[in-house]
């Protein structure tokens, strides 16, 4: 890598700068104190950080747009936004987005404006969790960044499009940031194994190859999680212990990645209901498993199976929708830890079943004709004369009753408008009972 220049003098009226030559916590937790310090340190993210990654040539030649960094926890945002603080020909002020408000974004744009004036660097605003930020809020950094008083950097573990309002969005490139390589939290760990300084390379503590891969694995790409358990388990060792799987078990446990209002929650429930429309009660009852450990709400749960079994069993088995209503009524009724096995059993029931959308596809044909013909009336023959005027103006007559023929149905009797007399909504699955 090309190093740039290192900034010497940040502006002092920035508010919560970056302090770039603080020393070394030693109480810090393990991964704070193993964050990488350069570019080249930061393990992983190679489609943005490789030879020709948009964000390396970013720093390298000093054109710094607004970009907005989307992964996961743990995966290095902060830790990027940290290193380009360091390398970047900016003054860099942070904010997060838990702890600040309109006030505190006025008195950023207001000081970055005042050494746009001066002639002085550009300013770059790194926004923690800038998913945080109301619409309001997101407005007040809005026209800062269009007119380039600001260079934003924001940092969210949501989906951008979601999450960010669109005029914001617009202005700004989205880099998705994957979870770590097992390899490269492996890597992380080494280090932080033999750094004396930083880490624990003094504490002459083994960790067994098979540790060593377990808390790779532990926290499914996020480092902090598995550095974290690290350091639990060589405190527990001492020094000069070792460090085996059964002592990080009992140390640390495997994290669920989700959130009931993000992305996981709309990722994983769209997992469940492909599985079950695809007959596949394996992966419906491990995605099942996966909401319900993570604190999913039942009653959502539940209320999914009943779509699921109207639009995707449907006629194929009639007896479908009876079994997904009894589920949520036994779950809202037993609640949990019980719930699971009625949502299990529905679950495998649903995923079993043979499948038929024509219940929804008739429905969609339905629901277009109304649109494209509007209120049409209904045929004087299926009108109901409850009156003597309603009678003389032939309300009823001509119907046929269904049970006075053979079979109880009227074969010549139309019950649609005529503008739709012979149209076929309803087309039957070979599957439909």
């Amino acid at each position: 890598m090309t190093s740039t220049r290192r900034r010497s003098n940040p502006d002092q009226g920035m508010p919560r700068m970056f302090d770039q030559d603080a020393g070394l916590d030693h109480n810090a937790p393990l991964a704070a104190r193993m964050r990488p310090r350069t570019l080249d340190e930061i393990v992983g993210q190679q489609h943005l950080l490789g030879a020709d990654g948009p964000i390396r040539r970013a720093l390298e030649t000093d054109f710094l747009p607004s970009f907005i960094l989307w992964g996961p926890p743990g995966c290095g945002k902060t830790t990027l936004a940290r290193v380009i603080a360091q390398h970047t020909h900016s003054r860099f002020a942070t904010l997060s987005a838990v702890s600040s408000g309109v006030g505190d974004l006025r008195k950023v744009i207001d000081a970055a404006e005042q050494g746009r004036r001066a002639g002085l660097a550009r300013s770059v605003l790194f926004i923690d969790e800038i998913h945080r930020f109301n619409k309001a809020q997101q407005d007040a950094i809005l026209h800062a960044v269009e007119d380039g008083v600001v260079t934003l950097i924001g940092a969210t573990t949501e989906n951008p499009s979601f999450e960010v309002i669109s005029p914001l969005l617009s202005r700004a490139r989205v880099f998705k940031l994957e979870p770590l390589a097992t390899g490269d939290v492996r890597a992380l760990l080494l280090r932080a194994l033999h750094d004396r300084e930083r880490g624990f390379g003094a504490t002459e503590t083994q960790v067994s190859e098979d540790a060593l891969e377990l808390l790779a694995e532990l926290g499914g790409g996020d480092a902090r999680v598995s550095l974290n358990a690290l350091e639990a388990a060589v405190r527990q060792a001492g020094r000069g212990g070792s460090v085996e799987p059964a002592l990080v078990a009992s140390v640390a446990e495997r994290p669920l990645r989700y959130d009931k209002g993000g992305e996981h929650h709309y990722d994983t429930i769209s997992a469940f209901i492909k599985s079950v429309r695809g007959s596949d009660p394996d992966a419906a009852v491990y995605w099942l498993a996966r909401m319900l450990e993570a604190g999913e709400d039942p009653m959502f749960v539940a209320r999914r199976m009943v779509i699921l079994a109207a639009e995707d069993v449907g006629l194929a088995d009639a007896n479908a929708l009876p079994v997904a209503v009894a589920a949520q009524q036994a779950a809202h009724f037993i609640g949990l830890p019980e719930a699971t096995l009625v949502l299990s059993e529905a679950a495998l029931y649903l995923a079993r079943a043979p499948k038929s959308n024509s219940a929804m596809t008739a429905y969609a044909a339905a629901a277009g004709a109304v649109r494209e013909h509007g209120d049409l009336p209904v045929p004087l023959h299926l009108r109901n004369a409850v009156t003597g005027l309603m009678t003389s103006m032939g309300y009823g007559r001509g119907y046929q009753y269904a049970h006075d023929f053979k079979g109880g149905v009227a074969q010549d009797q139309v019950h649609l408008p005529d503008q739709l007399a012979g149209a076929k909504f309803y087309q039957p699955n070979e599957r439909d009972r």
